[in-house]
């Protein structure tokens, strides 16, 4: 009986085993640092994945561009039924002979023979003057086939576009670096979010079992005599208030790990666990210094970004103005048509000299240059500069606008963290005080020399310190984060 137990718990364990090992991986809890989350969003976040998509977009249509310069080949087959002939009026009166053309004939010995087979016209002396005939130039089936290729020799809009396709790709890459930048802004903020709302609940449930505890104690009290009723009813309520507190902050932590799960590309229900603390270790070099004054304005990317757009509206000036230039074009190409009254004859494709009159299909080919010289368009490429230099001053005048953007963002930044740092200074200073308070109004309660109100005044106050203290500390976080955003060291790779 014992052995058949142990083999149940064997078996039991094994199966324990297979189901935890075959549960889905998204069950399985994740374990995040600050930097974890933020790689892992890098690779997952839907927006960044249609950014890089685009950027292989960019990088197809610069092999687009690149194809125009290469040799084109085409082959091309046509079988056409000319169920009705078109027809051609003709006067044979003008030929010689001034008369109706006589059918040829062939001899069989000249068909045996190895020479040429020469036919000579001959027209048959009218009975009255003939006039102008309808005549069919067109056998009832046609058929053609003809491979051709074509090569750029020159064109200075083409190469002007290879230049601006380099450029084209550096940018959709920028665009994507950018789109980096600002998830790794919206992570942070949401990381810092969901700590401050874990740390939230874990000093509610302090105080709820430090209140519990004084509630239980004071209704001991107040059962032996030594103090009334009416402080325990006001310890009940403090109580019931904090727990209503404690749910309003699972409910916002639930939202604030929702979040973070969006903007790191997470599925919703896949647990997650942060590993960094909240605490103020991460400001340790957050002091504000005044950033404006000799900033490198190319260490944000959206400067580079507006680098990358002034060198294309250059190159698109450019490109206009090479339209304007001859184009040189190779050409060529070889085939053969083909012409019976039946299609079965047209399908024997008999194209050799050695078929004779039996042939069916006859080759051609031709070779050729072709220069295209603009001459008058009527101003328009002259319209399109007037538009691509206007459209260089706005590059320019955006240069400016950035710049003084960017000198704001870093006064802004500088003030938010000294402000946020001075807040949080003061903040925890409260907190201190506010804890030695609460303690020492337990103490005198306890004593009997203190009031149940002065307890309870306390603990709100404490409660009070506690959640200025975690939302201070979270607003110098997140000024933080904005401010390694304007100097552009968020995201440095």
């Amino acid at each position: 009986m014992k052995k058949f137990k142990k083999v149940s718990g064997s078996m039991a364990g094994w199966l324990l085993m297979v189901l935890l090992t075959a549960l889905p991986a998204w069950a399985q809890e994740q374990a995040f640092t600050l930097r974890q989350a933020i790689d892992y969003a890098l690779q997952n976040r839907v927006s960044l994945k249609v950014l890089r998509n685009q950027e292989q977009i960019d990088k197809a249509k610069v092999g687009e561009i690149r194809a125009a310069g290469l040799p084109q080949v085409n082959a091309n087959v046509d079988v056409t039924n000319n169920f009705v002939q078109q027809k051609s009026i003709v006067d044979f009166s003008s030929f010689a002979g001034n008369g109706p053309l006589q059918n040829f004939t062939i001899t069989r010995e000249q068909i045996n023979g190895t020479g040429d087979i020469i036919l000579q016209p001959a027209y048959a002396a009218p009975e009255v003057p003939p006039g102008p005939q309808a005549i069919s130039f067109v056998q009832p089936w046609t058929g053609s086939g003809v491979l051709s290729a074509s090569q750029l020799l020159f064109d200075g809009s083409y190469l002007i576009g290879l230049k601006a396709a380099a450029t084209y790709t550096e940018l959709s890459r920028k665009n994507t670096q950018q789109g980096e930048i600002e998830v790794a802004e919206q992570v942070s903020k949401a990381y810092y979010g969901v700590l401050v709302a874990s740390e939230q609940i874990q000093l509610l449930d302090q105080n709820l079992t430090r209140l519990d505890t004084l509630l239980r104690q004071t209704s001991i009290m107040n059962q032996n005599g030594f103090v009334e009723k009416l402080d325990v009813d006001r310890l009940r309520v403090s109580l019931n208030n904090l727990k209503i507190d404690r749910d309003k902050a699972q409910r916002l932590l639930e939202l604030s790990e929702q979040l973070l799960k969006f903007q790191m590309g997470l599925p919703q229900n896949q647990p997650v666990m942060l590993v960094d603390k909240l605490n103020e270790s991460a400001l340790a070099n957050a002091d504000a210094q005044t950033n404006a004054n000799g900033f490198n304005y190319a260490n944000r990317v959206e400067y580079s970004i507006l680098e990358t757009q002034r060198a294309l509206a250059n190159l698109n000036q450019r490109n206009i103005k090479a339209g304007y230039l001859p184009r040189l074009v190779l050409t060529g190409n070889y085939g053969y048509n083909g012409a019976t009254r039946t299609f079965s004859e047209l399908a024997k494709l008999r194209a050799s000299s050695s078929d004779g009159f039996n042939q069916r299909w006859f080759n051609f080919g031709a070779v050729g240059v072709g220069l295209q010289i603009p001459i008058f368009d009527g101003l328009r490429k002259s319209y399109q500069v007037q538009q691509s230099r206007i459209e260089l001053e706005n590059v320019r005048l955006g240069f400016e606008q950035l710049q003084q953007s960017i000198d704001l963002q870093l006064r802004q930044s500088d003030a938010t963290v000294a402000n946020t740092l001075s807040v949080l200074r003061a903040q925890r200073q409260n907190l201190e005080l506010a804890e030695e308070i609460a303690r020492v109004s337990r103490i005198k309660y306890q004593e009997g020399v203190g009031s149940n109100l002065e307890v309870i005044t306390a603990e709100t106050d404490l409660r009070a310190a506690q959640t200025n203290y975690y939302s201070a500390l979270y607003d110098a976080l997140i000024a933080q984060v904005e401010a390694d955003r304007a100097t552009g060291a968020l995201l440095v790779k």
